[in-house]
């Protein structure tokens, strides 16, 4: 059965890393409003469903990583503000974080995540 998601706060765990600090966005107003209007974020945010991703009006640079079905990395891309991402086809949920965090946590394609909802 499919997970059922809803906005909120819970735990991202990547292995090899301590587990982070992760906001929810599972609505279309929480997905539509993301990082907009921020000027960082501690740990990630996680857009579910999501295929794609902008930085317009950003204040920010961000990595995205792109999810499949299974929760497994398929791409990492850093993104400046004022850009359009790609549509990744297969992709589910997308990750948004700092940029160069993704880096650091060892999150690159093939590396499966997890996520605990509070």
């Amino acid at each position: 059965m499919a997970r059922r998601w809803h906005d909120g706060h819970g735990t991202l765990r990547i292995p090899g890393t301590p587990p982070l600090p992760l906001e929810i966005a599972a609505s279309y107003r929480a997905r539509t409003r993301g990082l907009l209007g921020r000027t960082g974020i501690d740990g990630a945010l996680l857009l579910t469903p999501a295929a794609s991703v902008h930085t317009i009006g950003m204040r920010f640079a961000i990595d995205v990583a792109y999810l499949d079905r299974h929760d497994t990395v398929l791409a990492v891309r850093t993104m400046p503000p004022g850009r359009l991402g790609r549509v990744r086809l297969r992709a589910r949920r997308v990750l948004e974080s700092e940029a160069g965090a993704m880096g650091r946590w060892g999150l690159r394609p093939g590396v499966a995540v997890q996520f605990d909802a509070d």
